[in-house]
């Protein structure tokens, strides 16, 4: 056997060229794998598979040329161009299978197996083209471990560059160097084992050996080599920035047009969306003569439940209906946000009216279930306008608009329910403008004013104070009654302002009552569920009394049942505040918002007002109207609370509720709601008969 020998220089340099190459070709696949482009793909597929196999047959040439025999030794031309094609060919098939969008592990596994059977049929045509005499004699075990080392290495080292994903650049980097020594590794020394796996008889001759210097031949091959590879990795990092600083001006523009076109908080289209759409759905209806419906929503005490649990919260409560809004429609309808808590859901193709109701129903009884925000239960449910395409519009401008006046009826029916648009409605919500106008400079020009109607005594009769309430008057609207305009007020935030004018104009008649020395009876104010959400409602009433220098004593501010229930820990805690500056409280309306005995019990309030319905039901009912309210007053006086009763209106309910014990009368029997100066001579004539009553007792006790 020919001994071999090596030019250790030249292993060196086959091992730097096999990694370069294998580094420029895992580089080159993360490039290929981010075009978009068919040809544009294919042709760097063509390129970085050229690239690579002349890389990595350059190693198996320069390795070759390493190794020497004590003959002259040669290589065929068209042999070795075999081995080149097997090298660029079986590069670009893993660089194809490396580079496709789903990388999945079978595919990493025969892009592995494939690299390794490419080095090595690359190699064995190699040696075939020194066409040795007699041919070389392999050991088949050493010949079976060059294969499995190229194959093993290789899935190691495409495992390494592409299993473990990472966003961080100088991450994949690092393993991407460390990936191409592995490769390079598999390379090399799938090639030395092979040939530590070669023996050459000691009577074999080259029948390609020629007179070319191998040294000039390496180093002209490691100069061409290094050149190609460091070109297309040049030209691959090039391109890959440049396409990544437009892919960068691509996401951009996605994220413009995304938030151009979406709500930020929740995800869902805006305004400029929906009504691109509604659009776009009028002209398919109008085309297939379809109807489709819009529903308007607005959630139902979110201003108080943000205020108090915070703006994080409220966000938190507008994601989670969004999401169970989402639950409730089809998946071809669509859910928007406008902003705030106003979300509009457009439901398309409907057969009837009747699958609106149906949705809208579904809607409400789904949100009924409890949200839990930063462990607190809470239940949010929308008020639900809807109209209906064509009938009641024909542009998407209309559609909603019509929605949304339907949303405000259903509002005003209790909350929590729907209303399908009538035409009515616009002349409601044309008189709900006006009034609005109205309310904004009534404050200004005087238009409103104060009446009182009196509370007496149950036992006596006797005059023990008065509830102030409001009154509006306007040149050209006339009378507005109260259950028309306090709504309004209610709705659009003006209650807060025209509430505190009410304190202001109870204290100048307290002062004007004092000054024309009429005796000072304790005045009642209703508070309205807006005035209760002010976090400084009960200071901004003492500035009020202290400016104009009436005693907390003389005032008493009353609280509808239904809303103190809203939030009855708010409320207890704002009643409290307002016992420690010696206001006192009732609750108004008793009877109707369900209380539990356990926040009666927190509240202490200084009254309960016995709702008018239970008291029409003394006449009505009889015998079970005087059990009810006979039950209340019980409770009440259990609770060591006086009771007032409103709305009396005849001798018989007078009387039952006298046999009853309630504390305090309040009704159009004994006394109706009067002006200012009808209300003094009411207190004047209350002060000259409490004068006689003292006189003759007086008289009584002196001829005693």
């Amino acid at each position: 056997m020919h001994a071999t020998t090596y030019d250790y220089w030249l292993v060196v340099s086959s091992f730097l060229v096999a990694t370069l190459a294998s580094y420029t070709a895992l580089d080159l696949s993360s490039y290929i794998s981010a075009l978009a482009g068919r040809r544009i793909r294919h042709a760097w597929l063509v390129g970085g598979a050229a690239a690579m196999g002349i890389g990595i047959w350059s190693m198996h040439f320069i390795g070759m040329l390493a190794f020497s025999l004590p003959i002259p030794l040669g290589y065929d031309l068209i042999t070795t161009g075999y081995s080149l094609i097997i090298a660029i060919f079986f590069s670009y098939l893993v660089l194809y299978g490396v580079t496709q969008t789903e990388l999945t592990t079978l595919r990493l596994i025969a892009s592995g197996t494939l690299m390794g059977v490419g080095i090595a049929a690359m190699h064995y045509t190699g040696m075939a083209a020194m066409q040795m005499h007699p041919a070389i004699q392999y050991d088949l075990a050493l010949l079976t471990i060059s294969v499995v080392i190229g194959i093993s290495a290789a899935n190691i080292a495409l495992w390494v560059a592409y299993k473990f994903d990472s966003t961080n650049q100088k991450s994949v980097i690092t393993r991407r160097i460390g990936a191409a020594c592995v490769m390079g590794i598999a390379i090399t020394g799938m090639h030395y084992m092979s040939m530590a796996a070669s023996h050459f008889p000691s009577e074999s001759v080259s029948g390609a050996a020629s007179s070319f210097d191998s040294q000039w031949l390496a180093i002209t091959t490691i100069l061409f080599t290094f050149v190609i590879l460091s070109v297309t990795l040049i030209l691959s990092r090039f391109n890959a920035r440049e396409n990544f600083l437009l892919g960068s001006v691509s996401q951009l523009n996605s994220k413009i047009v995304h938030m151009a076109t979406f709500d930020l908080l929740t995800g869902l289209p805006n305004r400029w969306t929906l009504m691109e759409r509604i659009k776009h759905t009028i002209i398919i209806s109008k085309h297939q003569n379809n109807m489709f419906a819009i529903f308007f929503m607005d959630l139902d005490g979110f201003k108080a439940i943000n205020d108090s649990l915070g703006h994080s919260a409220g966000d938190e409560i507008l994601n989670t209906f969004a999401q169970r809004l989402l639950q409730c429609v089809r998946s071809g309808d669509t859910v928007a946000r406008l902003g705030g808590d106003e979300f509009v859901v457009l439901l398309d193709n409907l057969a009837s009216p009747e699958a609106a109701a149906e949705m809208a129903e579904s809607v409400l009884y789904r949100m009924r279930t409890d949200l839990w925000i930063n462990q607190q239960s809470l239940q949010v449910t929308p008020s639900i306008g809807i109209s209906i395409f064509p009938q009641d519009g024909e542009t998407a401008e209309i559609l909603l608009k019509n929605a949304d006046t339907a949303m405000y009826e259903a509002k005003r029916g209790g909350r929590s329910t729907y209303r399908f648009f009538e035409t009515s409605m616009n002349e409601a919500a044309v008189r709900t403008l006006e009034i609005q106008s109205v309310l904004h400079e009534a404050i200004k020009v005087g238009n409103f004013s104060l009446c009182f109607q009196p509370k007496f005594r149950g036992d006596n009769g006797k005059l023990t104070g008065t509830e102030a309430l409001l009154r509006l008057h306007h040149p050209k609207l006339g009378f507005l009654s109260p259950k028309e305009f306090i709504p309004i007020a209610e709705r659009s935030g003006q209650i807060i302002q025209i509430g505190y004018w009410v304190v202001r104009e109870v204290c100048r008649q307290i002062c004007r009552w004092k000054a024309s020395g009429l005796p000072l009876i304790k005045v009642a104010i209703n508070l309205s569920p807006r005035q209760l959400e002010q976090p400084d409602l009960v200071q901004t009433m003492l500035n009020i009394l202290d400016r104009e220098q009436v005693s907390s004593e003389k005032i008493m501010f009353e609280i509808t049942e239904t809303v103190a229930m809203q939030d009855a820990a708010r409320t207890a805690e704002m009643i409290h505040e307002f016992q420690k500056n010696n206001f006192e409280i009732a609750i108004d309306d008793f009877g109707t918002g369900y209380s539990s005995l356990a926040y009666l019990q927190r509240f202490r309030v200084k009254q309960l007002k016995i709702d008018r319905f239970f008291i029409n039901g003394l006449d009505e009912y009889d015998h079970e109207g005087s059990a009810i309210v006979s039950a209340i007053i019980k409770l009440a006086h259990t609770l060591e609370m006086e009771v007032v009763a409103e709305g009396v209106e005849t001798d018989s309910q007078l009387a039952k509720l006298r046999d009853m014990g309630c504390d305090e009368i309040q009704g159009y029997l004994l006394g109706k709601p009067m002006a200012a100066e009808e209300f003094n001579m009411l207190l004047l004539h209350q002060q000259e008969s409490q004068n006689l009553n003292i006189q003759s007792q007086f008289v009584t006790n002196v001829c005693g």
